[in-house]
């Protein structure tokens, strides 16, 4: 099928409509450079979408004599600025040490707290599974620790009133997430078109300017971001796409109106 031009054509439609999303990464950029231009989508179609980023990003640069907190500062403004490109709605910053990741009851607990709090219908990761396909950036162990711990706080935990009852004690009951979409899968059974936003990625990318300042042209840099799309698009019947494992986590879907919202971004407990 020959992709026509992303300006006019009507978009391939999503499996359902989504009004809650909550993306759960590692590190500072990693949304962007996954799925952002799906975020994008999403929100373009009124979903409201928070980021909730597991780590301070601290091992991100390139210069080893730079002072960590003004690293994980710069940082922390780049992601938020990002998100603002896409029309994320609210990020949240866990600050816990970059590198150090790892499956743990803590994190589970952070994890589902922050599920019950936001009540997503629909929740981006990584996936957890190492890839000899994609043996760089996917599998990362910090991209394969938060996918299984978001895995995990999805299914069993957030679903269940009795796990965490230190949440309930919080006015956070339990909550059943409806969809996992997982990148960098090597039998992806979802394709995204995002070819109306596919620049938008782009940008947000490259607002991340701590990560490209070696560098004499960053949009060049990137240019496979884009070519993995137009891959994709090829695959999907448009000019552009994102590719997903679909995990289909609660069939009916999670019910109610979303959440009150107080400020438009939430600084965790290591955020500067």
């Amino acid at each position: 099928m020959r992709p026509t031009d992303p300006g006019t054509a009507a978009l391939l439609p999503l499996p359902r409509a989504f009004h809650r999303v909550l993306v759960i990464a590692a590190h500072p950029d990693d949304a962007e450079f996954a799925f952002g231009a799906t975020v994008a989508r999403l929100t373009d179609e009124g979903a409201q979408v928070v980021y909730v980023v597991v780590s301070d990003g601290a091992q991100g640069g390139e210069d080893p004599d730079e002072p960590t907190a003004e690293l994980v500062a710069t940082r922390y403004a780049e992601q938020r600025e990002a998100a603002g490109t896409l029309g994320v709605s609210e990020v949240v910053f866990l600050g816990l040490p970059d590198g150090t990741l790892a499956d743990t009851p803590a994190l589970r607990l952070a994890l589902t707290r922050e599920i019950r709090r936001h009540r997503p219908e629909l929740v981006l990761t990584h996936q957890p599974l190492r890839s000899l396909e994609f043996p760089v950036g996917a599998s990362h162990p910090d991209h394969l620790a938060v996918g299984e711990a978001a895995l995990n706080a999805v299914y069993p935990f957030a679903r269940n009133p009795r796990a965490f009852p230190e949440l309930l004690a919080e006015g956070l009951p339990a909550h059943r997430v409806a969809e996992v979409w997982v990148p960098g899968h090597e039998h992806a059974d979802l394709f995204v078109d995002v070819s109306r936003s596919a620049e938008r990625k782009v940008a947000a990318v490259l607002t991340h300017r701590s990560q490209f300042r070696t560098s004499e042209d960053p949009r060049a840099d990137v240019q496979w971001v884009t070519d993995r799309m137009r891959g994709n698009g090829a695959s999907a019947g448009c000019a552009h796409a994102d590719a997903f494992k679909r995990i289909v986590t609660d069939a009916a879907g999670a019910a109610g109106p979303p959440p009150a919202r107080q400020r438009t971004d939430t600084p965790g407990d290591g955020a500067p």
